[in-house]
Parts: structure tokens; C-alpha cells; sequence
């Protein structure tokens, strides 16, 4: 779990970032990127119901995914705000595959140190 001042909670500030935010896609992945004000960088993970009705599997690709940037958080540049989509077709995908999947985007979006 990413600590509660990395977390992007407030519905508004998700919905910001989804609407100004720069948007960067790799295979099964989407990220959109925003600057924030702040001195920290906060994640949002969305999966939604047209990638599986079954919440179990929602969760997992999730729990996955908040793994993988609490590993990378201290190689992130700080004050962005970024929102992580998952795409249907990433849960055939294993968790090395997912991983490299996510440098490839941090690289794109310029926000990997």
C-alpha cells in the first residue's frame, strides 16, 4: 500500500487530472500526467468494470500496480500527480511484464529520474 501522501483521493483532483492531464499509452496501460503544487507525487490506479466484472480480479491488478510504483516512487519526480488506467487484456499479462510496461510509460511522461 503507498502511504496516504502519495494517494491522489479526492474525486476532483482525479477528475482534473484526467481532463488537463497529458496522456501517455503502452500496450495495456494508460498513464495521464499532471503538474501539482505540491512537494510529493500522488497516484490514482483506475480499473474499471469493462476490464472485469469480477471485482477480485479489479483489486489484484491493482494491488499489482500500487506495488510496482511503491517500489519506484523515489526514482519519480516529485509534484506530479498521476493516474494509472488499466486496460482490459492486462490480466493475462504477468508481473514482470506489467513492470516493464510502466518504465516504458514513466520514460515517455518524463517522469522517471
Amino acid at each position: 500500500m503507498l502511504p496516504k501522501p502519495n494517494r491522489l483521493q479526492k474525486t476532483e483532483d482525479i477528475k482534473k487530472v484526467l481532463k488537463k492531464g497529458k496522456r501517455f499509452k503502452e500496450n495495456f496501460l494508460i498513464v495521464k500526467v499532471l503538474q501539482n503544487n505540491l512537494k510529493k507525487t500522488r497516484f490514482a490506479f483506475i480499473v474499471s468494470q469493462k476490464f472485469s466484472k469480477k471485482a477480485f480480479l479489479r483489486n489484484k491488478i491493482k494491488r499489482k500496480l500500487r506495488e510496482l510504483v511503491k517500489f519506484k516512487e523515489k526514482k519519480i519526480k516529485k509534484g506530479q500527480d498521476v493516474v494509472i488506467i488499466a486496460v482490459p487484456g492486462l490480466e493475462t499479462k504477468n508481473f514482470g511484464e506489467i513492470e516493464e510496461m510502466l518504465n516504458k510509460l514513466f520514460e515517455k511522461a518524463k517522469i522517471k529520474l
